[in-house]
């Protein structure tokens, strides 16, 4: 199946989850990313049952701290 990631369309296996796509994409820091997939998050609760479906769209979002 075809999902995009990062605005890039990958082919993937059927019934990929959420945490198996977190390990192929070798994120960093896995605990402290953000994921949305079609632009609603995923709760951290919800992130290990999340299976992926044809035409997802999938991004990782880092939120950095800093400033003045």
């Amino acid at each position: 199946m075809t999902i995009t990631v990062s605005g890039e369309k990958k082919e993937v296996k059927e019934g990929l989850t959420l945490p198996e796509l977190i390990e192929l994409e070798k994120v960093e820091t896995p605990e402290y990313v953000t994921v949305s997939i079609n632009e609603e998050f995923v709760s951290s609760d919800d992130r290990s049952s999340t299976i992926l479906k044809e035409g997802d769209n999938v991004e990782f979002l880092y939120f950095m701290g800093g400033g003045c």
